[in-house]
């Protein structure tokens, strides 16, 4: 199991603030000393789980507090935000970040909240209108895409679906049908050419196109039953969220329901067994569970569980045109998910060029951190239309973990993770590499150098500082 320190200095200085005591009084009853618990509250030493455990105890202190209530989303948040091309000239370095974040998380929270509101102001005054899918984004990131309560019901019922049989396509049809009252009906593609999924109330039918995979089958069933019998968790996370949009809410309620779907499917406890046992690997998790390989790398995300954790796995899934469709940062908090472009020396795209294999690559941000990354290409579930003039969806999923955790790896196995990396930014405009052969857009923030007596290896040369 990936074992990672848990700096929760944030929510223990709101915890000690709240019921008014002194560090010196809290460290008492906590049986600590004073200056170590100044160094946890101020980030310095990582929270021990036997402390953690005493304040779960004396103060009714939730641990999930650690992981919904980091100010800004955490630092490696800020620090994406800091990413934006408007900093570039400043040069924030990662240090600075977390000394600020751990000195005064309650800045850097008000420093995020005043980002985010100027970043959906600019979307409203430039004509394109208050984006819903950013604020359901921001609201998977609060969360780090880990949802304790849905896991521990979705795990319950799949418990149950086992005694009710080894199938689990079999088991849910059942209990949808004694239950809840509800038919399955695989209907042919004439009949719903523009539909996956259906639900007939008057029929009391759950009807599903006939060229869903199986896989897509059972999540699409265990969706319905999320819908079902999941309504209270996720009504509680759709309240909290507090949307200001309608269409956030519903599309956070989606977004839910399919987190459920995943957790019926490869239950938590089940799954990151499976996910040590294998070395991550993409195939015996797909064929373990009966999963696709992109829900397979949708669950990968979501392993936060406190005492539980799997590797801090990120989610990115393009187009050929370079649009992203899905971004789930994770536990991560790779700078990458959040980025509007992507490097063409990240080999994303090469993904479509081997269908049906998993590229790795070894790649290193300007500031550092170094990522291992898998990228593969996979096909929607159907197209739009029949016959000769159909439209097939095709994707490319890259999924990451920094690359000081990747060495359990099987797919990094051979690999010499401290060794050369590919050298990316987070896009031409947010890049300051000086001498890409592949950059197509001088920096942000930066003035350009027009020299007509040499050439360099970047035609768009520019002030460095």
């Amino acid at each position: 199991m990936a074992r990672e320190k848990v700096m929760g200095g944030h929510a223990v200085r709101r915890l000690r603030r709240r019921t008014g005591l002194t560090q010196a009084a809290m460290a008492e009853m906590l049986g600590v000393s004073p200056s170590y618990l100044n160094l946890i509250e101020r980030n310095q030493r990582a929270l021990p789980t036997g402390l953690l455990v005493r304040m779960a105890e004396v103060f009714d202190f939730d641990p999930r507090a650690l992981v919904a209530g980091e100010p800004g989303g955490g630092a490696e948040a800020i620090r994406r935000r800091l990413a934006d091309p408007l900093f570039a000239d400043l040069e924030i370095d990662r240090s600075e970040v977390e000394e600020w974040f751990a000195a005064a998380p309650g800045g850097a929270e008000a420093f995020a909240r005043a980002f985010d509101r100027a970043g959906v102001a600019s979307v409203a005054t430039s004509g394109d209108g208050d984006d819903p899918t950013v604020a359901v984004r921001r609201e998977i990131d609060r969360w780090r895409n880990h949802f304790p309560d849905l896991d521990g019901a979705a795990e319950a019922v799949a418990d149950e679906l086992r005694l009710a049989g080894a199938d689990l396509y079999g088991a849910l049809t059942e209990r949808l049908r004694v239950r809840h009252g509800l038919a399955i009906r695989i209907l042919p593609a004439e009949v719903m050419p523009d539909h996956l999924r259906r639900l007939d109330l008057h029929a009391r039918q759950l009807q599903l196109g006939e060229m869903l995979s199986p896989a897509s089958r059972a999540f699409a069933l265990a969706f319905q039953l999320a819908q079902l019998e999941a309504r209270t968790e996720i009504d509680a996370l759709a309240r909290g969220a507090a949307f200001a949009s309608r269409v956030s809410e519903r599309l956070f309620r989606r977004h839910l329901a399919g987190y459920f779907a995943a957790g019926v499917m490869m239950p938590y406890a089940r799954f990151l067994r499976a996910c040590e046992g294998s070395g991550y690997d993409l195939a015996t998790l797909q064929h373990r569970f009966g999963a696709s390989v992109e829900q397979v790398a949708h669950r990968l995300t979501t392993l936060s569980r406190v005492g539980a954790r799997g590797l801090p796995f990120f989610l990115l899934r393009v187009d050929r045109a370079g649009q992203v469709s899905k971004r789930f940062a994770g536990a991560s908090g790779a700078a990458l998910v959040a980025a509007e472009a992507r490097c063409p020396l990240w080999r994303v795209h090469h993904a479509f060029d081997r269908p049906g294999m998993a590229i790795a690559q070894l790649i290193e941000l300007e500031d550092g951190t170094r990522w291992f990354t898998l990228q593969v290409a996979v096909s929607g579930t159907r197209s739009v239309g029949i016959g000769a003039s159909a439209v097939a969806a095709e994707f490319a999923l890259s999924i990451g973990v920094p690359a000081e955790q990747a060495a359990t790896l099987a797919a990094a196995r051979g690999l010499d993770l401290a060794g050369a990396a590919t050298p990316i930014g987070l896009g031409c405009r947010a890049c300051l590499r000086p001498d890409c052969p592949q950059r197509s857009l001088p920096p942000a923030a930066r003035a350009l150098v027009i020299n007509e007596r040499e050439r360099r290896v970047s035609a768009l040369s520019f002030v460095a500082g």
